[in-house]
C-alpha cells in the first residue's frame, strides 16, 4: 500500500488561493486572523468552534501522581492547562469506518 503524503501549509494556501481566486498572501492573512481569533476566544471564554469541523476547549488538569517510565519511581505531575480538540460527529462519520456491533 502506498503511503499518502499529508498536505503542508504551502499546499493548503495554494489550494484555497486557487479555489477562491485569491492571492496566497491574502489566504495566509485569513488563516493568521483565524489563528489570532482562536487564541483570543480561548483566552476569553475557554472554547472556540470552527463550524462543521472542530471545537477547541480549554481544560484545567489537576496535579496527579505518575511514574517515571525509566525507573518506575513515583513522580508528581504538576497541574496545567491544555487545549483539547473535539472533532464534530459528522466529520468523524465521514472519515472513520463504521464499527459493526
Amino acid at each position: 500500500m502506498v503511503e499518502a503524503r499529508r498536505m503542508g501549509k504551502s499546499e493548503l494556501f495554494s489550494h484555497f488561493a486557487e479555489r477562491f481566486d485569491m492571492k496566497r498572501t491574502q489566504v495566509r492573512e485569513v488563516f493568521d486572523e483565524l489563528t489570532a481569533l482562536c487564541e483570543k476566544e480561548l483566552k476569553r471564554s475557554g472554547e472556540f468552534t470552527v463550524p462543521g469541523m472542530v471545537k477547541l476547549v480549554k481544560q484545567n488538569r489537576k496535579k496527579r501522581m505518575g511514574r517515571n517510565p525509566a525507573t518506575g519511581a513515583p513522580i508528581e505531575i504538576p497541574a496545567k492547562t491544555v487545549v483539547k480538540a473535539r472533532i464534530v460527529k459528522q466529520l468523524k462519520d465521514a472519515v472513520l469506518p463504521r464499527v459493526a456491533k
